[in-house]
């Protein structure tokens, strides 16, 4: 589901859920879940969340600070408001992954079943999937080589002042990644769409293919339309 005004209220959901969880949980400074331990929130208000290798959390959550999760991680949700959260290899995030102000990046093998969201931020996936969607109003999107995504992609428009810059947002789908359901944008980007990619519809942008691993020169990419076999990678699946 992408973004509207109630996830403006996130910064307030977030102070009860640090305040009433149960773990490691704080108000000011930093909340670490050691590597292996198990406990049922890791919450805070001002300062970042690390779990730590092979941990197993409930919600990894702050106000200010980072969220980071170590490889091989279990954990239900991984959310902020002012910072990035950063998913290790292997990791396994049941529902979402969202932040407002930050970016978010997926390592190897990751897996988030929920969506990926923020308002500000690159949104970076390495081999990983994501199964609900990835959703942005102002951030790159870089669907890495290997990764796949279920839901589609999703940049919005901003329905107020949002303090967005005026860059335009640059959407990668890599070498071999797959993007399941319609790509909606509802802004200016530049997509680049890897020849080896599959990818589904495109409302809002046409698809400029590109050879090799990362987007080259203008003269090395060729634009096509975002209806045309080749960006969609053949008719989408119902």
């Amino acid at each position: 589901m992408p973004f509207n005004r109630t996830h403006l209220l996130a910064p307030l959901a977030l102070v009860v859920i640090a305040l009433n969880g149960c773990g490691p949980n704080g108000v000011n400074g930093g909340v670490h879940v050691p590597p292996g331990a198990t406990v049922e929130n890791a919450t805070t208000v001002n300062g970042g969340v690390k779990v730590g290798d092979g941990a197993k959390v409930g919600e990894a959550s702050t106000v200010n600070g980072g969220v980071r999760l170590g490889d091989n991680v279990n954990a239900d949700s991984a959310r902020t408001v002012n910072g990035g959260i950063r998913i290790g290899s292997n990791t396994r995030i049941a529902h979402d992954a969202e932040t407002v102000n930050g970016g978010v990046q997926l390592g190897k093998n990751a897996d988030v079943g929920g969506e990926v969201k923020n308002v500000n931020g690159d949104i970076r996936l390495d081999a990983a999937h994501v199964g609900n969607g990835i959703s942005t109003f102002n951030g790159d999107i870089e669907v890495g080589s290997g990764s796949r995504v279920e839901g589609g992609i999703h940049v919005n428009k901003p329905e107020f002042s949002m303090g967005l810059g005026n860059d335009i947002p640059r959407i990668v789908i890599g070498p071999g990644a797959v993007v399941e359901g319609t790509m909606r944008f509802e802004r200016d980007v530049e997509l680049y769409v890897s020849d080896s990619a599959k990818i589904g519809a495109v409302e809002g942008a046409t698809a400029k293919m590109f050879s090799g691993d990362r987007p080259g020169d203008e003269h090395d990419s060729h634009d096509t339309p975002s209806n045309s076999p080749a960006a969609a990678g053949g008719p989408e699946k119902e």
